[in-house]
């Protein structure tokens, strides 16, 4: 039998060299290091079984990582955050460019009040305190996407400071098994964002597309309070719950409506921290966990091997699931940030110190977004868990799906089943037919009519429970049937036809 493996592993926050049972396949003694080789898709953190105790073993050494996060959110805005161009996903390529988006001499920006709005409702919602007064800043550098060569930011003084987010993480092996913990939150910005490069490798060329240059961003950056992918990944899914439940970002990341840069580094319990690297433009939650726990690795394991960590700026490649180097990290000095000269410094006001007799359309009250603010994600969870006697993970699961918790209120509203048996079949049975079928909860064939009706005829037992999951076992054919088949059941109920009628009904049609 060949001898086990070493692997480092997260365990609380320490990240220690774990035993992994090797398995034959390696070859006696065989190690697995932070190379590129595993398997396409397989998580950089073990997925075999520990064989180690909390107890360290000789030659063991204990590390701990620090992971810090800076969040980009693209604001939900008809236009641009200085330009009147509209802002529209997928749109032919620079056909969404203003004079002032291309730099063309004499323009100057004009501030987009919806993009004012949404950074403050942002801030009060993430806890932050709201600066009355905060100014914008260029930030230089040169990229064939960024026209002016520089970006409008909020480098000196954000419009949002001192806020935190609070998150749940999973910290057993049991989905109940959960823990919330909170990141605070260093600053909000506004700023824009740059165009996008197009590589057309076989013909060696770059094209330019300037669409997204100058559209609103959030920049959320969030101290370097996490361990490992699975926190970072855990709070960049709730920080996206609230931004969609705000209404501020639709924080699509599959869209490029949500991007982070993670920053990570490794040291000794007790020990200044280490030289950082950061991994830039992460669009999934679970590319970042990956990212993440990769680059730790890497660092214990150059740190390891006697060799240093360089402050540089890499990415990540999902196919290999590593990180690739890019080029060496810039500082403030190398971003040369100036005050902006077209832009006054940003005036934002309370209540109390509102000036008599303004005009509304003039200025922004912070109290009177305040009182506007919707529910949150987790007053959501909560009411639910409080109403239905949900399980805090099933609360959690509704959440998470775009569409899931509107479509479970609508099936509450309409059936007389419990909340119970409701949670179990959408959770369950519904959304694993929404998974087979590769659709949304909004592509759904499957009305939250169509279901309650199946429900109620499950309470009346007026059909049996095998019967009304075959009804969703998209196996059985065209999922769009299944409404058909609701729409004949609904008739014999409505004509008042004896339970046994019905139930052959649909047996019929199901063996058909």
């Amino acid at each position: 039998m060949a001898a086990p493996v070493k692997r480092w592993s997260c365990v609380g926050k320490r990240w220690v060299l774990a035993y992994i049972d090797g398995g034959s396949r390696h070859g006696r003694g065989a190690a697995i290091g932070f190379t590129s080789r595993r398997k396409r898709g397989q998580s950089s953190v073990a997925q075999q079984p520990l064989i180690t105790a909390q107890k360290s073993r000789k030659g063991e050494h204990e590390w701990e990582a620090v992971v810090g996060l800076e969040i980009h959110a693209q604001i939900s805005s008809n236009s641009k955050l200085f330009s009147g161009s509209q802002v529209h996903f997928a749109a032919p390529p620079n056909s969404l460019v203003s004079f002032f988006d291309a730099s063309l001499p004499g323009t100057l920006p004009v501030l987009n009040r919806r993009c004012v709005e949404a950074a403050v409702m942002t801030g009060l919602a993430l806890n932050c305190r709201i600066n009355k007064k905060s100014l914008f800043d260029r930030k230089h550098y040169f990229y064939a996407d960024l026209p002016a060569g520089y970006q409008i930011t909020q480098q000196r003084l954000p419009i949002a400071v001192n806020g935190s987010l609070a998150y749940s993480v999973c910290v057993g092996k049991k989905p109940s098994q959960v823990s919330t913990k909170t990141v605070r939150i260093k600053q909000i910005q506004l700023e824009q964002d740059s165009g996008k490069s197009l590589h057309d490798e076989p013909r060696s060329q770059t094209l330019i597309d300037l669409n997204r240059a100058g559209v609103g961003l959030l920049e959320v950056v969030l101290e370097p309070d996490m361990s490992c992918g699975e926190e970072a990944a855990s709070a960049v899914r709730e920080l996206q719950l609230i931004l969609q439940a705000l209404g501020t970002s639709q924080a699509n990341m599959a869209e490029g409506q949500l991007r982070v840069d993670a920053n990570i580094s490794v040291h000794h319990p007790g020990e200044p921290l280490g030289v950082r690297t950061e991994v830039k433009n992460l669009n999934s939650a679970r590319f970042l966990a990956k990212a993440i726990d990769f680059e730790i690795e890497r660092q214990i394991h150059e740190l390891e091997n006697g060799r240093k960590i360089l402050n540089e700026t890499r990415s990540f490649d999902y196919k290999l699931g590593c990180t690739m180097p890019m080029r060496d990290k810039e500082g403030k000095q190398d971003y040369r940030f100036m005050p902006e000269p077209n832009l006054p410094p940003l005036l934002l006001h309370d209540t109390a110190s509102l000036p008599p007799g303004a005009d509304p359309q003039q200025v922004i009250n912070i109290d009177w977004i305040r009182e506007r603010l919707p529910e949150l994600p987790s007053e959501t969870r909560e009411k639910l868990i409080q109403q239905y006697g949900m399980l805090p993970e099933h609360s959690f699961a509704l959440l998470n799906e775009v569409g899931l918790l509107e479509f479970f209120q609508n099936v509450i509203k309409e059936t007389r089943a419990e909340p119970k048996k409701v949670t179990s079949w959408v959770l369950n049975i519904f959304l694993g037919f929404l998974k087979q079928q590769n659709l949304t909860v909004n592509e759904s064939p499957v009305t939250p009519s169509a279901l309650a009706e199946l429900l109620n005829l499950l309470d009346r037992k007026a059909i049996s429970s095998s019967a009304a999951k075959q009804v969703m076992d998209v196996k059985r054919g065209n999922p769009r049937a299944i409404n058909k088949l609701m729409g004949l059941v609904r008739k014999a109920t409505l004509s008042r036809a004896d339970p046994t009628v019905i139930k052959k009904i649909l047996e019929r049609k199901l063996s058909s």
